[in-house]
């Protein structure tokens, strides 16, 4: 068989021998020669026949076809198309024997023709029907010499020596043939955008369709050759300059064909359009191969992105939201060698990185731009970890938890192949466990062991972790807490033996071996009905231990049952119980007494009554005790009561006595109440003038009677009755009986504070509290003993939390209102009279109860009732800001609250402070002396323990603007009984001319004080200063006084008269100096507000009062002096008798006064005023027992000071001259100075400071005056001295003219250095009558006349 390059050349062979033959005339001779010689030799081909000879002798097999493709080089190109001619004309198929091989040519085809195009390129073209095979489809480069005519094939430039392949007949493999794709290009045209793009966005301009036209012209002719070409299209125009956006639907084409075709492209165009041939860009969108791993993406994980092109390219970028990445800390990018791939790695992504990457490859040359591009979107999710359970509660020693153990466990939400985790434990208690993984989740089983586990440790948390790794670098965490908790061992014991009696206290003490609880409750179990304690005051729970302690003060029925302590850890609670039994046993304020006080007459029997309710089963065995005599009784049914009845007879009757009695209710388990005591006055041999059924009394005598057991229509009512024997019948002298209303409320409201569940019993009485006040209004506004009862339920309901719910306050304000109206003033003047002013106790009350106020919803509400406001607030994390709080009442006054922000953060969390405004309170409140309430009334309180000093500023707008001096008080409920009052202390006030501001460094109730007649604030410091400096000033200078007459007493005592004068002088120094020292103490303790007992008061105001009068009795007796001098000159009395009456006078007549005002006024409780240790003056008028005798002296020696005067200016012999009228009123001068303060004088100006507006020079001046009362007996009565003086020099032996001195008469002058004494003895003699008259002249006294002038002279002196 012949190879097919034999049998190709034979056909040849044949082919060209048939032309010759068929054309003899054709020139093709030399060709065929050539092509004959230069093929194939005659021997070699015939040989090669035989072989093929052999073959088909040896081999019998059918024809074989051959397509042999066979190279004809011309050497001239005219020779083309007449060859192509003829072979189209040839007659097929032709059949020939050569070497007995039979063959036959069955069709002869032009498939490609060459032509030179250089010296070793040739351009190339497919004949019709024919195309390029696939394999070199990409390296097919179009031939410079294009035509533009579209018929003509394309010609590519082929290397010499061409040696195939060749064109084969067209089938889907082959270039031409296939789909066709569609290539997206873009080129520039560098004209001006604002001159051309107008007309080109508009696709029906004429600019628009000439661009279109000329540019698809062009592009159709140079991107025809390209393989498997169909058209070219322009798209749209876009600015920059003008870039022109075309389509190219041809088959795969390379780089270079496509760079080639874009060459050529100027050659079709008009050079006008100055097309820019380096901007030519393709960007192919779908041939990149863009991945990502891993698919699921999360936080942390290491994500790899790849894309990857079919071809080689430049350079590659990566995009980030269309902004270029470049490597760094976070990214890491890779490129192939050939840049047909690349690798982005995003290191430890985040969600912020969430959004579109995009690659993107470039490859370019002067003429082409080819741009891959693919972009993907990135989503990275969080590792999101569920946990079975995220908090677990686990009961160590349960048997159920140690059986079955707890598991833990931890999933996603997705599967992950590479998922993996771990778990970890991390707590005091180290409780381990299995661990197992299962698909997406990682299971942890507990080994719960009871030894890990111990009771101390119980309550503490132990946290698990599980971590999930996706093993791309993401990994989470999850924590689960598990509380492991030892159920706890709880014991409670009694203070007593199961039994207990009402009104007996007991209490229960509950412990348990688990000490970090987080709460104990108790309840008791009563029938079938079970009620929680809820008492802050009986419940302590120790800080220390876990042991709780609930106390029952007094115990009724509400007690009686199974008490159950539980002791809560989270969800777990361990309880003990114990019963208690409650025993009947009347409450001592249920006893009902009659008489409570009655008189008894001798050996006449006395019923004596005790009742109690009829509603119990329990029988007593009841006892009457009288002074020690015991009594049993039996019972008596009477209404509604079990009354026990003794008549008693008292056969003593030797004197008038009180005898107690009382009676005994013992029950079954000898436990025992005495009822209160019944006062009998036993009568002996008087005359009874009352007798009736009620009772049996002398005139005047009083009976008491419970209002219960009266005849009255009082009946069934709480309270007593008081009756007076007069005119020989009892009347009714005060009712203090309840109403059955108020009766029936306040023996609830006793019942409600005693019992176990009073706070959720609470908001209903309040409720019924405020209707039931309301309808006994009438009553309320006309009877103490009503009144009272309402102030008593409202103080005792305030010491139980109540919840701050509007209805809840509503009820309580509107309570306090009905009882504060204005028609009540009269009632509370008699109870304010009380020990325990009442008004003090409903203050109290209030502040009690705001104190208390338990917050609902973190907030306490505003409620309003006409005469009281209340506003609060809850201090937390987000309202910790300052307190600022305005109040307006219905009389158009305000006032406000502040308190600073460092003060409020001072305060825990959760604690409230709430503000209470009074309009009307204050005026209730008792006064001090003659300050009034001049503003609103408000009260602030805390709910926790503050800091001892907390600052407050408040604004009071005036009621009165007319009155003076302000003070900023509030209401002091820690002085004792009735010295509660008004205080200033920590408060400062700041006037303004309609208002004041107190600055305070405490909480409680705060208003202003005013007086209608003192003088301002201005006045009264400068007074108190005074006061305080002149008093010491005073008290060193008396002591000084008393020093000089103890040294000086034996040189100026040798006379009667003398020794008078300094024996008051010293009276009045001692006296004024014990009063003075009562004085200054008193008051220092009255202005730093300390608490000082009834006694101490009373003990300082006794003394003070009995001092000053001794001060002002001794002067009386120095004025009296005086006055028997200068009248009865020429009589005489004894010493001793001078004595006598001067210290009756001077100490008898001050004690008779001081002790008749104290017996007079202490047992009415109106010896003392209320705000200061002094005598009162509101209630009792003892005041005037100082003012009158005070008056009396000073009227007494102000007369005879005038006396003295009218002596000195008595006319003498002869005319005066003007030198001795000088004199005379210089010596007045000096004797009113004198005498003024000796004499008291100066306690004449008091009398103008208490006239109503008087000025305040009155005020000042009196201060001044009697506050250096000491330093001026100390000048004028002592240092002035002439005696006094010399008395000094001769004990200190000064000189020998000093001894002189004391040799000479009385009436010399003194010695220039005393000269500031100037001549007394002249005084004198003037104030005797002999001014002017004498002029000594020698040291001989006379006699008497003598002797009495120079007492006169010592006198005043």
């Amino acid at each position: 068989m012949p190879s097919p390059i034999t049998a190709g050349l034979h056909c040849l062979f044949l082919l060209v021998t048939a032309c010759c033959q068929t054309s003899q005339d054709s020139n093709f001779h030399p060709f065929i020669q050539y092509i004959t010689d230069s093929v194939l030799g005659e021997e070699s081909f015939q040989s090669e026949m035989q072989r093929q000879k052999r073959n088909v002798l040896i081999f019998d097999l059918r024809p074989l076809e051959y397509t042999v493709d066979i190279e004809v080089s011309l050497m001239d190109s005219c020779f083309l198309e007449p060859v192509k001619e003829y072979f189209k004309k040839l007659s097929l198929p032709i059949s020939t024997n050569i070497s007995n091989v039979e063959m036959t040519v069955s069709k002869i085809d032009i498939t490609t023709v060459c032509l030179l195009s250089g010296e070793n390129k040739s351009c190339c073209s497919c004949e019709k029907g024919y195309a390029w095979p696939s394999a070199v489809c990409g390296d097919l480069i179009t031939c410079p010499s294009v035509s533009l005519a579209p018929d003509l094939p394309c010609s590519y430039v082929m290397e010499k020596p061409f040696c195939g392949p060749y064109c084969e007949p067209q089938t889907e493999d082959l270039c031409a043939i296939g789909e066709p794709i569609i290539m997206n290009m873009s080129v520039r045209l560098n004209k001006s955008s604002t001159v051309y793009w107008h007309n080109l966005t508009d696709p029906s301009s004429e600019s628009y369709k000439k661009y279109k036209a000329d540019l698809e012209k062009a592009f159709n002719a140079s991107y025809r050759c390209l393989p498997g070409f169909v058209s070219a299209t322009v798209t749209g125009f876009r600015p920059g300059s003008v870039f022109v956006n075309y389509e190219v639907k041809a088959g795969a084409a390379s780089f270079d064909q496509i760079a080639n075709s874009n060459k050529i492209v100027p050659q079709f165009l008009d050079a006008w359009y100055q097309l820019d041939q380096a901007t030519f860009t393709m960007k192919i969108t779908d041939q990149t191969n863009f991945t990502v791993s891993p698919v699921d993406i999360f936080e942390g994980d290491t994500v790899r992105l790849t894309c990857q092109i079919n071809s080689t390219s430049q350079n590659v970028t990566w995009y980030y939201r269309d902004q270029i990445i470049s490597t760094g800390l976070q990214y890491s990018i890779n490129v192939s060698t050939k840049t047909s791939w690349s690798t982005l790695e995003i290191i430890n992504i985040t969600m912020k990185d969430n959004g579109t990457y995009g690659c993107s490859f470039t490859k370019s040359n002067n003429f082409h731009t080819l741009i891959y591009k693919a972009t993907k979107p990135i989503v990275v999710s969080p590792l999101h970890i569920t946990p079975n359970v995220n908090n677990m509660s686990v009961v160590c020693n349960s048997p159920e938890v140690q059986t079955n153990s707890p598991l833990l466990s931890c999933c996603i939400d997705r599967h992950i192949p590479s998922l993996t985790g771990d778990w970890k434990v991390n707590g005091a208690i180290n409780i381990t466990g299995v661990s197992i993984f299962r698909g997406n989740c990682t299971e942890y089983k507990l080994n719960i062991n009871e030894s890990v586990c111990p009771p101390e440790m119980s309550g503490t948390v132990t946290t698990y972790t599980c971590e999930l790794r996706t093993g791309h670098g993401a990994r989470h965490s999850q924590n689960i807490s598990v509380m492991y908790l030892q159920a706890a061992r709880v014991t409670i014991s009694s203070s007593i033996n199961s039994f207990i009696s009402e009104g007996h206290p007991f209490n229960l003490t509950c412990e348990s071996d688990m000490s970090n609880y987080d709460s104990i409750s108790w309840k008791i179990r009563s029938a079938d009905r079970i009620k929680t304690v809820d008492c802050d005051t009986c419940i302590k729970n120790s800080n220390f231990s876990a042991m709780s302690v609930l106390t029952v003060q007094t115990a009724t029925q509400d007690w009686n049952g199974t008490y159950i302590c539980t002791f809560s850890q989270k969800y777990l609670e361990s309880s003990a119980n114990v019963t208690i039994e409650v025993i009947s046993l009347p409450l001592k304020q249920n006893i009902l007494i009659k008489p409570i006080a009655a008189s008894i007459p001798c050996e006449v029997q006395q019923a004596l009554e005790c009742c109690i309710s009829a509603d119990t089963a329990e029988n007593y065995s009841v006892t009457f005790v009288v002074q020690e005599n015991k009594f049993k009784v039996g019972k008596n049914l009477k209404r509604n009561l079990n009354c026990y009845v003794h008549n008693y007879r008292e056969i003593e009757c030797s004197k008038e006595k009180k005898l107690m009695a009382y009676c005994k209710f013992m029950n079954h388990i000898g436990q025992q109440v005495n009822s209160e005591n019944i006062t009998l006055h036993l009568i002996p041999g008087k005359e009874v003038s009352c007798s009736d059924s009620l009772g049996i009394g002398v005139e005047g005598a009083t009976l008491i009677m419970p209002c219960t057991l009266n005849n009255s229509d009082y009946s069934g009512t709480r309270g007593n009755a008081t009756y007076k024997c007069s005119n020989k019948e009892w009347k009714l002298a005060r009712n203090d009986c309840l109403s059955e209303t108020i009766s029936n409320l306040l023996t609830q409201a006793e019942s409600l504070v005693n019992s176990p569940d009073a706070k959720a019993r609470l908001p209903a009485y309040l409720e019924e509290l405020k209707k039931k006040t309301e309808s006994q209004q009438n009553i309320i506004n006309t009877s103490p003993a009503n009144l009272g009862a309402i102030v008593n339920i409202l103080y005792m309901v305030s010491s139980i939390p109540a919840c701050a719910k509007e209805l809840v306050i509503e009820n309580f304000l509107s309570t306090m209102d009905f009882i504060v109206a204005d028609s009540t003033a009269g009632v509370w003047e008699d109870l304010n009279k009380e020990d325990i002013p009442k008004s003090s106790l409903l203050l109290q009350s209030v502040e009690n109860f705001a104190q208390l106020l338990q917050p609902v919803n973190n907030a306490i509400p505003s409620v309003f009732a006409n005469s009281l406001q209340l506003q609060g607030i809850v201090v937390t994390e987000n309202n910790n800001s300052c307190y600022n709080k305005s109040f307006h009442s219905t009389e158009n006054l305000a006032a406000s609250v502040f308190i600073g922000e460092n003060e409020i953060q001072t305060l825990p969390q959760n604690s409230t402070v709430v503000s209470v405004m009074y309009s009307t309170l204050g005026n209730i409140l008792p006064r001090n002396g003659t300050k009034c309430v001049n503003s609103l009334l408000i009260t602030t309180t805390v709910s926790s323990n503050r800091s001892q000093k907390f600052n407050i500023n408040m604004t009071f707008a005036k009621k009165n603007s007319s009155l003076k001096m302000p003070q900023c008080v509030f209401w002091n409920f820690a002085l004792n009984k009735r010295r509660v009052r008004w205080d200033t202390h920590g408060c400062t006030p700041t006037e303004g001319e309609d208002y004041v501001i107190c600055y305070c460094s405490h909480l409680t109730s705060f208003s202003i004080l005013m007086s209608p007649d003192k003088p301002s604030q201005a006045i009264y410091m400068p007074a108190l200063y005074i006061t305080y400096i002149g008093l010491a000033i005073s008290i060193l200078s008396l002591v000084a006084c008393i020093i000089i007459e103890s040294l000086v007493w034996k040189y100026v005592t040798n006379n009667t008269t003398s020794y008078m004068r300094h024996i008051c002088i010293l009276n009045i120094a001692t006296s004024l100096l014990i009063a003075d020292i009562w004085f200054i103490v008193t008051a220092s303790i009255n202005d730093q507000n300390q608490q000082m007992s009834r006694g101490i008061c009373f003990v300082a105001t006794f003394f003070i009062h009995l001092f000053y009068l001794c001060v002002l009795f001794w002067m009386l007796s120095l004025g009296l002096i005086l006055f028997y001098r200068l009248v009865f000159i020429l009589h005489n009395t004894s010493k001793t008798a001078q004595k006598a009456v001067a210290f009756c006078l001077g100490y008898g007549c001050p004690f008779v006064i001081a002790v008749i005002t104290i017996a007079v006024t202490l047992p009415r409780s109106s010896y003392t005023r209320k705000d200061v240790c002094w005598l009162n003056w509101k209630d009792s008028k003892a005041f005037l027992a100082f003012a009158i005798p005070a008056l009396i002296i000073v009227a007494t020696n102000l007369f005879i000071t005038a006396v003295v005067i009218i002596k000195i200016l008595r006319p003498t012999i002869g005319d005066r001259s003007n030198k001795q009228e000088r004199n005379s009123l210089f010596q007045i001068g000096k004797s009113v100075a004198i005498l003024t303060p000796l004499l008291g004088l100066t306690w004449g100006f008091g009398l103008a400071t208490v006239i109503k507006n008087s000025h305040e020079a009155f005020h000042i001046l009196f201060v001044l005056l009697n506050a250096l009362q000491g330093l001026f007996i100390l000048v004028f009565g002592t240092l002035w001295d002439k005696k006094i003086q010399e008395g000094l020099l001769k004990r200190n032996s000064m000189s020998k003219w000093s001894s002189q001195q004391t040799k000479s008469s009385s009436l010399i002058l003194v010695t220039p250095m005393l000269a500031m004494s100037y001549p007394f003895s002249r005084t004198f003699n003037n104030l005797c009558g002999k001014t002017g008259k004498y002029r000594v002249s020698s040291s001989e006294p006379s006699s008497s006349s003598s002797e009495n002038t120079s007492k006169s002279y010592s006198l005043l002196n």
